[in-house]
């Protein structure tokens, strides 16, 4: 078995002296590549780190002996080539400078670059002052991070190295490496199995320039998706035209309205095993919607008569597959009508969960299980447990 490759990024906390210790343990299990700050070169000498790694350390985007021509040549750039090896990258200590970067997609050297283009999962540490740490500004970087699948761990309380006592410490170099090895173990969980993912929500044309649509924005979906591709899965995702986006390498199919999205799935769903369907999907269509623009100079009665339940006809395509249903209302019913093999229920009436947020609270009914409830959190948390919970 190829060894998994962990890159560490190093910045300016005074902790930074601890990284020796986490990379001699990460060694025993992976192949290590150190990325620093300049200023954390001025902490500690980048030798340090190669000699306990056994590679080379980045720190400058361009160094001395930088040439375009080479590169143009080689097709070849040192920082996309290090994210292209990372099965998984280690910020620690990871500052407030370097994740107020991060939260605000800034890119201004080796490290902060190489973090943007990676597709491998990232780990934050976190260490400072007390009051830096609980610094409002610092507090939403850390939430916005934390809401685009960053996998945050929260500094420990005790003496800090500027004197103060409280909450900014950075874990001992053992905690960090049992933290690290789970997320390692993690990413091949589900390797072998295939999975579609749905997300966002459909659209019904009531003539040339004008449709009916609901307040999905995808990113329940692509969060579940996402978790399930950190994990092993292939995964297809499938989703609306005007949902949010991935930053992984998804394979992807848009749609637009619910007839599209049937046509997608009658074809797709016999190559897989699991089916996540969590777009939000038009309960009517519209009998007389027009070709051209209607006019506005008089009044319009739209018919709306209600669709076939794409839901209800997964098991035919496919008997076999697990299918796994979303719904805005108590789901009980629901498991039974589509033969689905469970549904994700959420009360989309509350202002910080459901539709177009960031954070979720569900509940999952599952055929011969209790009911388990999944409380308020963002919903890349919500999407681990759910996948946790149904595939495992």
């Amino acid at each position: 078995m190829n060894r998994k490759t962990v890159v560490v990024g190093i910045t300016s906390g005074i902790a930074a002296y601890k990284m020796l210790d986490l990379i001699t343990l990460l060694k025993k299990d992976a192949n290590v590549i150190v990325v620093m700050t300049k200023s954390a070169a001025k902490m500690i000498s980048p030798k340090d780190f190669e000699k306990v790694s056994g590679n080379k350390v980045y720190i400058d985007l361009f160094e001395k002996d930088f040439d375009y021509k080479k590169v143009l040549k080689s097709r070849e750039v040192d920082h996309i080539r290090i994210a292209d090896m990372a099965d998984l990258v280690v910020v620690a200590p990871a500052t407030a400078n370097v994740i107020a970067k991060i939260a605000h997609g800034l890119a201004d050297d080796f490290l902060t670059t190489m973090l943007l283009a990676t597709q491998a999962p990232i780990m934050v540490f976190p260490s400072m002052n007390v009051h830096m740490w609980g610094n409002p500004i610092v507090q939403e970087n850390i939430a916005k991070i934390k809401s685009r699948g960053f996998i945050i761990t929260d500094p420990d309380s005790g003496d800090l190295a500027c004197g103060y006592h409280g909450k900014g410490r950075l874990p001992e170099p053992t905690e960090i490496y049992r933290e690290v090895s789970k997320i390692l173990q993690k990413t091949t969980r589900l390797a072998g199995k295939k999975i579609i993912v749905t997300a966002g929500g459909t659209t019904e044309p009531i003539d040339g320039v004008r449709y009916i649509t609901n307040h999905a924005s995808g990113k329940m979906g692509v969060a579940i998706a996402e978790s399930c591709f950190l994990q092993g899965a292939k995964v297809l995702l499938v989703r609306s035209k005007t949902s949010v986006l991935t930053r992984y390498d998804i394979p992807q199919i848009t749609f637009e309205t619910a007839g599209e999205l049937e046509k997608i799935l009658q074809k797709e769903v016999k190559n897989y095993g699991t089916l996540f369907q969590t777009a939000a999907v038009s309960d009517f269509k519209i009998d007389n919607s027009a070709v051209g623009k209607i006019s506005s100079n008089k009044e319009v009665i739209l018919k709306l008569t209600p669709r076939k339940k794409i839901i209800d006809q997964v098991k035919i395509w496919n008997p076999d597959i697990t299918l796994v249903g979303f719904k805005a209302m108590w789901g009980q019913e629901k498991l039974r009508e589509s033969s689905a093999d469970a549904v994700v229920v959420n009360d989309v009436s509350k202002p910080d969960r459901g539709f177009g947020v960031d954070t979720n609270e569900v509940t999952i009914i599952k055929k011969g299980l209790e009911k388990k409830h999944i409380s308020l959190r963002s919903k890349q948390e919500v999407a681990e447990e759910i996948v946790s919970y149904l595939l495992f």
